[in-house]
């Protein structure tokens, strides 16, 4: 069973989101979905494996950033200035006041067991800054995380600055979509202290599985290799999955499952099992 809620930011933004196991809420622990770039909360995979945990006594939390670009069509990119403004300092701002909610019992009274977040993408670096500076969280898992937060060569950036956007091609519904120079200055302004992903790694200091396609064409395996180097070995479990890309042969919409993605989650969910109860 799942149920929908509408949570105002500080910002008086806007976050969209869905409650798989809200049965689950006072008795199980908790798993935050954290979607990546280009991503949102009803993209393919992600209400399979919100039903999938809730399945398996977890209650499971999945949202659009307010910056997204999806808006309240929920399956279309229809908010195109939102998503020309995002940051990572937003994305992070946001995900920790939907950990924020669930522990003041926005979404009903909770059981007081562990929470996780589970990052997919983009998602699994958020995932990764937010979860180190949470008490709160117990574990975390990264679905083909991104390890670099800057992406874009000297030329990309020189560009960028002097028209002030950067044009991206969403190869799904071949959109060009915008971003604008608030991005490339979050990231420049911030790498060397709350967007430093080696510092958010190794200050992890809590259980840490790293999921890995090993034919990801969009996140390099080296990345995942990246943050198991920073990571605590004492804590952390690497899955590297062979002969599969980023999404794991998952596509949107949703047409089935595969065995490779179901070994994923029953690895996931092992993980959570023994990291949140």
């Amino acid at each position: 069973m799942s149920d929908n809620f509408i949570l105002q930011t500080g910002k008086n933004d806007v976050l969209r989101i869905t409650v798989y196991g809200i049965n689950n809420l006072q008795n199980s622990p908790c798993i935050i979905y954290v979607h990546g770039f280009k991503g949102f909360k009803d993209w393919g995979f992600v209400p399979y494996l919100g039903d999938y945990f809730s399945k398996n006594e977890f209650s499971v939390i999945s949202f659009n950033f307010s910056h997204c670009g999806v808006g309240e069509n929920l399956l279309e990119f229809d908010e195109p200035d939102k998503f020309a403004k995002n940051t990572f300092s937003l994305e992070v701002s946001e995900l920790n006041q939907i950990i924020d909610a669930y522990i003041k019992g926005f979404f009903g009274k909770i059981s007081g067991k562990g929470v996780g977040l589970l990052g997919h993408s983009r998602g699994g670096a958020v995932a990764l800054i937010t979860g180190s500076k949470r008490k709160e969280i117990n574990a975390v898992t990264t679905w083909s995380s991104i390890a670099k937060l800057d992406r874009y060569t000297e030329r990309q950036k020189q560009e960028w600055m002097k028209n002030g956007f950067v044009e991206v091609i969403n190869s799904r519904t071949n959109q060009v979509m915008r971003l604008d120079i608030s991005l490339l200055e979050d990231i420049e302004n911030n790498k060397n202290t709350i967007l430093n992903m080696e510092t958010a790694v190794s200050n992890l200091n809590k259980p840490l599985l790293i999921a890995h396609g090993e034919q990801d064409l969009t996140v390099p395996i080296e990345e995942a290799k990246m943050i198991y180097n920073w990571s605590n070995k004492d804590l952390t479990e690497t899955y590297f999955i062979p002969a599969i890309g980023h999404t794991y042969d998952i596509k949107h919409p949703f047409d089935g499952s595969n065995p490779k993605f179901e070994h994923l989650l029953e690895k996931t969910k092992t993980f959570f099992k023994s990291n949140l109860n």
